[in-house]
């Protein structure tokens, strides 16, 4: 999916509206129009989920009861799809019996506004919920920017939430014939081979997990640990790529590197800084930096992480 968000410097978010009455879309156009926010609109669930193949918005506003899939069926495929489940929706309804907000709860959304619309709540919700989703994202792409892929899971295994990275990970680590089934997102549950062995590590200790349990084998090249949460029940799996040594020749070539910057790049992606790196291969930090300058641009990539990334997904050095 491609991220075509507006330019955030002159509006304060892109907002999807998913509801098939021609008056509730007016109302609430002018209400989001007038603070500042972008309009994106949908008369129904599959019109939404098409559009938001190529305008991804900050924050959705899903009605409930609509022709064809209703908001909770819609709900529902948006956060099975890992390039859409970041997206926090609110729900929009009339319906307000406990089992039909629980329902939506359930389902992944993030809140939800009864019907008639008051405006000073709606803008409230969601000024509440895009700040913590930028908080999120900024944790997020700090993790997508370090070696380790990270996901979070609860007693049964589910699976919670999940970092970008983490998907390719348990992608790379798991045999090809069951790719098709590793193609996780919230709401899966974790590969057996792991949770086989977070299971068998906490019979041997309690029957919780209250320590750091190291050294979870995942798949071949890939190793993790996982860390208790603060909210009981629930923990969090980091993943890292075993270290191992590059065939450095095959980098050379490859990516017309010299032999100095495949030595950087194999460092950095065992997570050493510059300054690690300069003490081990007796350079300065400032050199390991431009060095890494031409790394970046001999790869087409702009970060330490995406260099590593490109080869790490390059076949012919056998890394993944």
């Amino acid at each position: 999916m491609k991220n075509t968000n507006y330019d955030t410097q002159t509006h304060n978010g892109t907002i999807l509206i998913v509801d098939d009455t021609p008056a509730n879309l007016a109302v609430l156009s002018d209400i989001l129009s007038e603070s500042n926010y972008r309009i994106l609109v949908a008369t129904d669930g599959l019109s939404a989920l098409e559009q938001i193949q190529y305008l991804s918005p900050d924050i959705i506003l899903l009605d409930v009861m609509m022709p064809g899939i209703n908001g909770f069926e819609t709900c529902h495929q948006l956060k099975k799809n890992p390039l859409t489940a970041f997206i926090p929706i609110i729900f929009m309804t009339g319906l307000s019996d406990l089992e039909n907000l629980l329902r939506g709860f359930d389902e992944g959304a993030v809140d939800y506004i009864v019907k008639p619309i008051r405006p000073h709540e709606v803008l409230a919700r969601i000024q509440a919920q895009l700040a913590q989703t930028k908080n999120l994202r900024r944790a997020e792409d700090t993790l997508d920017q370090i070696a380790f892929a990270a996901l979070a899971f609860d007693n049964s295994g589910l699976i919670t939430w999940l970092t970008a990275t983490a998907v390719k990970a348990l992608h790379a680590c798991m045999p090809n014939t069951e790719t098709t089934a590793y193609d996780v997102g919230c709401g899966d549950i974790l590969p057996k081979q792991i949770l086989d062995q977070v299971n068998s590590r906490i019979k041997k200790t309690s029957s919780n997990i209250e320590t750091i349990i190291n050294d979870i084998q995942v798949g071949k090249r890939f190793s993790g640990k996982v860390i208790p949460c603060q909210q009981i029940g629930e923990y969090l799996l980091l993943i890292q790529k075993n270290a191992q040594d590059w065939d450095l020749a095959s980098l050379k070539s490859s990516f017309g590197l010299t032999a100095r910057e495949a030595e950087i790049l194999m460092w950095i992606s065992r997570g050493k800084t510059n300054k690690d790196v300069g003490l081990i291969l007796d350079t300065s930090p400032r050199t390991v930096n431009k060095h890494l300058e031409h790394i970046f641009e001999k790869l087409g990539v702009p970060t330490r992480a995406a260099a590593v990334t490109k080869v790490m997904n390059n076949n012919t050095l056998g890394l993944v």
